[in-house]
Order: C-alpha cells, then structure tokens, then sequence
C-alpha cells in the first residue's frame, strides 16, 4: 500500500462551512471554531499508523498553535463499516487517550472531507483570519521515521499566517494513509 501524498496548496482557497458532531456529543461549525487568527483543520483517524506515529507530537503542537488564537479541529472521514477501529465511540478512546485539546468530529457523510478534497490521514488545512487557505504540508520532517525533528514545518507556518496572513511559500506535501472512502 503507497502512501498518498497531499497535493500543493491551493493559496487563497476559502474555507467551507461544516456541521459536525464531535466526541463530547456536541455539533461544532467553521463558525464556532475559528479564532481571532484563523483556524486549523486536520483530517485524522484512530488505526493509521502515520496518525499514530505522530499524535503525541500532533497534539503537543496544536495545543501551542492554539495558544496563538487559531482555532484548531480534527475530521475523521473513514469508512467506519470497512474500518471499524476508526467508530465513533473508538474516536472517544483516542482522542481521551491522546489528550485532545481540540473537537473530533466524524464526517459520517465524508461530504465535508469531499469538499475540502482530504486525501490522507494525516491531511493539514491551515486558513489565515480571512479564512483563506495559506497552508498545506506535513507536520514535521520526522513523519513516522526515528529522524530527530527540526523543522516543526506545521506550527512555523501557522504561527506565520497567525503573524502576517501568508503561509510559506515553500511546502513539504503531508503523507499518510489513503482516506477510506465508502
């Protein structure tokens, strides 16, 4: 099985709206989870092992993205029925295990990761205040290798667009496992 990789970022591309349950029971929007400096979307799942390979750094960045008032969320989009590891209520163990400061929201449908064009798990979409598209690469150098990071490429870039509206202009694709379409 290939990895798949993110296509280039399409600079400028608006957000679309969402309405999603997440893990608490609560149903979140675009709306409710963009900040002040824009907003962080990343399609996820519980069994991918490159999800699983970078969460606990995953989650140590995004807590400090968020402290940079950009909203951030998690989408899982995943055939549930083929991948039974990505329900629901497995969605609940995982982020409670990994320690979720951010919603887990299941795209039940996959319409909204359709819309946004998701291609992998893990996939980062990162919008400035104007909620335009301004990033679109991978979390780290590390991925899933034992490499030591150096470049945490996803928080630089947000707390760039955070700064000044414009992701970088250069940018590594994300890498993961296929999104499991129904």
């Amino acid at each position: 099985n290939m990895p798949e990789v993110t296509p280039i970022c399409r600079f400028g591309r608006k957000a679309l709206p969402f309405s999603l349950k997440g893990t608490d029971e609560q149903f979140y929007s675009l709306d409710n989870i963009k900040r002040a400096n824009g907003i962080l979307i990343m399609f996820i799942c519980n069994h991918c092992p490159y999800v699983k390979g970078v969460i606990k750094r995953l989650v140590n960045d995004v807590t400090k993205i968020q402290k940079h008032d950009i909203g951030c969320v998690a989408i899982m989009s995943n055939d549930t029925e083929k991948y039974p590891e990505d329900s629901f209520d497995n969605m609940k163990i995982f982020s409670e295990k990994n320690n979720f400061t951010f919603p887990y929201l299941y795209d039940s449908t996959q319409e909204v990761a359709k819309a946004y064009g998701a291609v992998c798990t893990p996939d980062f979409f990162g919008f400035n205040k104007k909620l335009e598209l301004q990033y679109r690469g991978r979390l780290d150098n590390a991925g899933i290798s034992n490499e030591p990071v150096k470049n945490k490429e996803l928080f630089e870039a947000m707390i760039q667009i955070a700064d000044n509206d414009f992701g970088p202009k250069e940018q590594k694709p994300s890498m993961g496992c296929s999104i499991k379409w129904r």
